[in-house]
């Protein structure tokens, strides 16, 4: 599926048409760099591979230095490769927001959040064992019974428990396309997308 790579600046709310208030993230969208470009004769499929963010030589290690160097591009701080590109790239060439211009819906994957070990209201929206009656005083948001004692005398694998939470990555589909704008490369979209502000982005059309 072909895509860019961005970053998420924030959230907004913008006015429809018909004057509904639709809550949408804006995000960075480019430009990006075709960095490699891959072939069925060499690496056996087709993708096109793009950089985002320029970064200095001296945080560049040298293997990579060498991949920037024959590509005939700068150093890039973030890559990932799209498949199903319709038009034909080259090294070197720059793909900005306005590739997304006739698009409607797209697919956002980033990174959740980490909240670190969370109890299972949190994780799971478990409602807690009860109130603080008959002498419970303590178990407010404890997860309750989670199995027998003689049988099967075990817990068993993907019990819902208490644990870490977020930090993985999330695909959000079908997000509503609301405006793009080419020249601040600046795309908006229906909805939250996984990811703290300032987050790296890859939207897929």
């Amino acid at each position: 599926m072909p895509g860019l790579l961005g970053k998420k600046i924030g959230m907004t709310s913008v006015f429809s048409a018909e004057g509904r208030n639709l809550p949408c993230t804006v995000i960075e969208v480019g430009p990006c760099v075709v960095t490699q470009i891959k072939t069925e004769e060499t690496d056996g499929y087709k993708a096109v591979q793009l950089g985002f963010k320029e970064k200095k030589d001296k945080h560049t290690p040298k293997p990579e230095a060498g991949h920037f160097k024959k590509a005939g591009v700068t150093p890039q701080r973030y890559l990932a490769e799209f498949k199903g590109f319709n038009t034909e790239y080259k090294l070197g060439d720059v793909i900005t927001a306005e590739y997304l211009s006739n698009t409607s819906f797209v697919d956002v994957i980033g990174t959740s959040k980490g909240k670190g070990f969370q109890g299972v209201m949190k994780r799971h929206n478990f409602s807690g064992v009860g109130e603080m009656t008959h002498g419970q005083s303590d178990r407010q948001r404890k997860p309750g019974s989670v199995g027998a004692c003689s049988y099967p005398a075990k817990i068993f694998k993907g019990t819902r428990m208490g644990g870490q939470m977020g930090n993985v990555r999330v695909t959000m589909q079908n997000l509503q396309v609301i405006k793009v704008l080419p020249e601040q490369n600046l795309l908006m979209v229906k909805g939250s997308v996984p990811g703290a502000k300032g987050s790296v982005l890859l939207i897929e059309a």
